[in-house]
């Protein structure tokens, strides 16, 4: 099994962002490193491992939404040997961050700063694209939650999953598929559920939030909760019906957690998401 999450305590809460530290044959690497906000968490929970930010060679990015790269820059800044490995279509975004701030503020308000903190640039020089392999881990395209989303497995079957296996809170057993806008896909997440088990990785290491040895079970609730959220949001569910089913799943699942799981991945987002999805699905079709 790969190490526990780092807990980066996102806005005070457990459980809600994590993030990895992994061995590779080119040294110390992180996955994922969470938003600015969660910097002095993050060198805390690298200090009680025996880990500086200076000892990290690598940062792996599973794609550039804030709560997974937002504290590239300042990384990078504190640790300028760092090398930061994105898709080729996040990348531009990590090295001038402006289009993609502007429109998170669109969407969080007065909230941004508390949520994210600043969004510094990456230098281009400390920017690869990822190709099939990243410091020995395979890594591969795994659309569906962002069109510029990409996994890593590692050689001892942990696949680094960022978003594209789902939210889920350990110790718990109820899993969904987070849907922000603005380039959700569904059937191209459809196809990256196929390839995760066409791959047969033995555990999963998500975000948001915990390690999972049972993969196949955990990917099929993943696929059974993503098809019935989008079904209700494409016929029709307006947002404050959608959230309070959503809730009112989890808490069937989870009695406990319905919270925690809204604060990892707001439910009124995953609405947004759906909604743009199937807007734009009209859209095409009128066109």
């Amino acid at each position: 099994m790969p190490p526990d999450p780092l807990d980066l305590l996102h806005c005070g809460d457990r459980r809600r962002i994590g993030v990895y530290l992994v061995e590779t044959d080119d040294g110390l690497a992180l996955f994922d490193c969470g938003p600015t906000s969660c910097l002095p968490a993050l060198r805390d929970a690298l200090e009680e491992r025996g880990v500086e930010l200076g000892d990290l060679r690598h940062l792996l990015l599973s794609h550039i939404h804030l709560d997974h790269a937002g504290a590239a820059g300042a990384l990078v800044r504190a640790n300028p040997a760092l090398t930061v490995h994105v898709s080729d279509v996040g990348l531009p975004h990590l090295v001038d961050p402006a289009r993609l701030e502007t429109s998170a503020r669109r969407l969080y308000g007065e909230a941004f700063d508390d949520l994210w903190g600043e969004l510094a640039p990456v230098p281009a020089e400390n920017i690869r694209a990822t190709g099939d392999t990243v410091a020995g881990l395979r890594c591969f395209p795994t659309p569906g939650h962002a069109r510029h989303h990409v996994s890593y497995l590692h050689e001892d079957g942990t696949l680094y999953a960022g978003d594209a296996a789902g939210v889920r809170i350990e110790p718990g057993s109820f899993v969904f598929a987070p849907t922000p806008p603005p380039d959700l896909d569904l059937e191209a997440w459809d196809a990256t559920l196929d390839e995760l088990e066409r791959r047969e990785p033995r555990a999963l290491a998500l975000i948001h939030f915990g390690v999972f040895d049972d993969v196949e079970r955990h990917l099929a609730a993943l696929r059974e909760t993503m098809h019935e959220w989008g079904e209700r949001v494409g016929h029709g569910m307006d947002e404050a019906t959608f959230v309070a089913a959503a809730r009112a799943d989890v808490a069937a699942a989870e009695p406990d957690e319905a919270d925690a799981y809204d604060r990892a991945a707001p439910y009124w987002h995953c609405f947004l998401g759906l909604e743009r999805y199937w807007r734009k699905r009209a859209e095409a079709v009128t066109v």
